[in-house]
């Protein structure tokens, strides 16, 4: 941050002259002030520093565009303000002052200090989305009222400017009052009220500025998205890190399947299906209560910007549940947790797994030729490297076949494939797009994003995920009746180790009821039973349906691409990307955009079932 000693005209004309070369700037002022704006807006923000004042600054500390004023020389802040109006305005039509301050410690009242004639829409959308604070905060009781004064300043206070000068450099200015609620009378934060609170205000402040810049400028901004900050505080990268690092520390996955799957799977079958050995785990490479203490040592309270705030806070809540998990391994507390983590399987989910299994019969695998082993698969998937090395010459991967893995992977961006791994060769081109054209590619484009944790998966990611992987199954010709009958059986045995069934009770359930072959009985259950009930295996049927209801309404696939995120981060994400904060994805899969895809598209926005996704 650039430091200016005073304010005076060359350092003004300086600030001016920075603007005009490079549209952006951020520097230290007299008295402890901060001149921040990062990109050509038609408005400023504006907090004075005052004592015994806590949280109000915070209010405007995320914007793009804003204004802390110090302590001394308030006159050359108000030659600023007017140098600032009279350039930006000249250029943008209009240029709003936009001053936000504390009201009296005992009042109930937000306050907007407007021209209420000359600004009537934007007013109103402000007005109205401050009225709603009773129903999201309960118990307030605040009025909001619009003061149509000259003085739009804090009692004691002097103008910004008088209203004569504002007209003479093309600006608006409007005050907002609001009363000090989120702190108590010692000048102390309420600290979980105080964040929610400013995301509300936030939020009801950009809808008012992109109403002022739509009907008021002739600024080109596309949406309310676009005014948050494209260049994020260090604070915001600095725990973005230390979130990724502290998941890196272990391979969560890995660590909670067992070591000897195949120990098991051959005396399960030895004892015609009786008996179940017990599952080893591999030991912990981490402590998990060091894990925890480093977790809950980021000061994510810190971070001033909604989004990042609300994506952090996630993201520490999954991954305390998973350290816990890790300590769990075996127990009754470890399916608890599972179901807490994975959000458990409802009525709807069970019921489409259900029709599934009974309207898509078992197909005998036995006649199916040209099967390939794991060495030929690993060919395929060095195929599509190629392919995406040509999008993007950084692109890297690793492949590994290992005799200690029960299911083909993605762990970290690297490829896993059992060694005895065996299918034909429409499920293994199949299988290429769901572990390399959606894993490895998404690992790989959240790993090109600013935000390390694009590549390792926001919290709640994984649904979207196993969504969008079935789904490119799919879109090649390759879901077949067994893989869907397999998804659904996971539901169905989802449901039954939430319900308290065992190992050999859920294999007959899907053996006998379902129809299933031993093998993949067998597969489902060992899977399921993995830590003492894991469940996550219902997310790839839920995600699914999920992405089908999605893409009825939504054409927007290929933005799905760009790292590993929720359904629910979708307003986030294209947010973050209109604020020039993300990218679009960099690598993008074989199927995308083509014929055959269009015509897939087209028959789920008509509402293709299911059963009727089978590719025959």
């Amino acid at each position: 941050m650039q430091e200016l000693p005073d304010l005076s005209e060359n350092s003004i004309d300086l600030i001016l002259t920075i603007l005009e070369e490079e549209k952006e700037i951020s520097c230290a002022l007299p008295g402890n002030g901060i001149l921040h704006i990062e990109k050509e807006l038609p408005y400023l923000v504006i907090y004075r520093r005052k004592p015994e004042d806590r949280g109000t600054k915070r209010f405007i500390t995320s914007e793009s565009s804003y204004l802390v004023i110090g302590t001394t020389n308030f006159k050359d802040y108000q030659r600023l303000l007017f140098k600032l109006a009279d350039k930006l305005s000249a250029k943008l039509e209009s240029y709003l002052l936009f001053e936000i301050f504390a009201g009296p410690v005992d009042s109930t009242c937000v306050n907007i200090k407007a021209p209420a004639k000359k600004l009537p829409t934007s007013l109103a959308t402000l007005k109205e989305d401050l009225q709603s604070i009773d129903q999201v905060f309960k118990g307030l009781s605040l009025d909001v009222k619009i003061l149509d004064t000259p003085h739009r300043h804090a009692e004691g206070d002097e103008d910004l400017m008088s209203i004569e000068d504002a007209k003479n450099c093309g600006a608006v200015l409007v005050g907002l009052e609001i009363p000090p609620i989120y702190r108590d009378e010692e000048n102390v934060l309420y600290p979980v009220f105080f964040r929610s609170f400013k995301d509300f205000l936030i939020k009801a402040l950009h809808k008012s500025f992109f109403d002022f810049i739509r009907i008021q400028t002739s600024a080109g901004v596309a949406s309310l998205h676009a005014l948050g900050r494209k260049n994020l505080k260090q604070v915001v990268f600095d725990i973005d890190k230390q979130l990724t690092e502290i998941e890196k520390s272990f391979q969560f996955l890995w660590l909670v399947s067992p070591s000897n799957i195949y120990d098991i799977k051959e005396q399960f079958f030895k004892s015609h299906y009786e008996k179940v050995i017990d599952y080893h785990y591999r030991l912990l490479p981490v402590d998990p209560d060091i894990l925890k203490r480093k977790l809950f040592n980021l000061k994510i309270e810190d971070i001033d910007d909604p989004a990042m705030s609300f994506l952090f806070r996630e993201k520490r809540e999954e991954l305390d549940m998973q350290i816990s998990m890790l300590g769990q391994r075996g127990t009754k507390n470890f399916l608890y947790d599972s179901i807490r983590l994975y959000k458990g399987v409802d009525d709807n989910l069970c019921e489409a797994a259900r029709n599934i299994l009974y309207q898509v019969p078992e197909e005998d695998e036995t006649l199916q030729d040209d099967i390939l082993d794991s060495k030929d698969f690993s060919s395929l998937a060095r195929r599509e490297f190629d392919y995406f090395k040509e999008q993007d010459e950084n692109f890297k991967c690793k492949v590994h076949i290992r005799k200690d893995v029960n299911v083909m992977m993605v762990s970290q961006g690297e490829l896993y494939i059992p060694q005895d791994y065996k299918m034909n060769r429409v499920e293994a081109e199949a299988l290429i797009q769901h572990e390399v054209g959606t894993h490895v590619l998404t690992y790989y484009n959240g790993s090109r994003q600013p935000l390390q944790q694009l590549s390792i998966g926001l919290a709640d990611y994984d649904p979207l995920q196993e969504g969008l992987a079935v789904m490119s199954e799919f879109m090649v010709d390759g879901l077949t009746a067994n893989r869907l009958r397999i998804l659904a059986g996971r539901v169905i045995a989802g449901q039954a180790v939430m319900q308290g069934g065992d190992f050999r009770e859920i294999f007959r359930l899907l053996k006998m009821e379902y129809g299933f072959s031993p093998e993949s009985a067998f597969n489902i259950t060992s899977r399921i039973m993995q830590g003492g009930g894991f469940i996550k295996d219902i997310i790839y049927l839920k995600g699914l349906v999920m992405l089908l209801d999605h893409l009825k309404e939504n054409d927007d696939y290929e933005s799905l691409l760009a790292g590993k995120f929720g359904l629910k981060h979708t307003e986030v994400i294209k947010e973050l990307t209109d604020r020039k904060v993300l990218e679009p994805a960099k690598i993008k899969p074989r199927f995308l955009h083509s014929k055959k895809m269009n015509e897939k598209l087209n028959l789920i926005r008509q509402g293709l079932s299911l059963p009727q996704m089978i590719c025959k």
